[in-house]
């Protein structure tokens, strides 16, 4: 493996791109949660970011499923963590946007697990 990086090009972290049936629809979400604003968007796909940070994507999936968590019928693929300050506080916001809570919890008083409208799950925790 060589170690000469003198012509190699630069690249960036841009963001994660979340398979889903309404992209318009995670982009509220998303945008809402972390305070992002779309930086491109199609009826298809749209890109949501800050300045320097990296960001989220949303691509329509003809015949998207969504995850099925904790049932592992269909796989959740990912999901992210978001840092809280409060955990009771963050869900309750969470579930005014449009989050749902599923009935199992793993360790509730360490994270909490939430799906967003496309059904992803995410997780809040206070731990970072």
């Amino acid at each position: 493996m060589s170690t000469d990086t003198t012509s190699a090009p630069a690249f960036r972290y841009v963001a994660v791109t979340f398979d889903c049936a309404d992209p318009a629809e995670l982009a509220r979400f998303y945008g809402g949660l972390l305070g992002m604003s779309a930086h491109f968007t199609s009826d298809d796909f749209i890109l949501l970011g800050k300045e320097g940070a990296t960001g989220l994507a949303f691509n329509r999936l003809a015949g998207y499923r969504p995850p099925t968590w904790p049932d592992p019928a269909q796989e959740k693929q990912a999901h992210i963590e978001v840092g809280v300050d409060d955990l009771d506080v963050a869900e309750k916001h969470l579930l005014g946007l449009g989050a749902t809570k599923p009935g199992f919890q793993p360790q509730p008083e360490r994270w909490r697990v939430l799906l967003d409208p496309a059904g992803h799950p995410f997780c809040i925790t206070t731990l970072v």
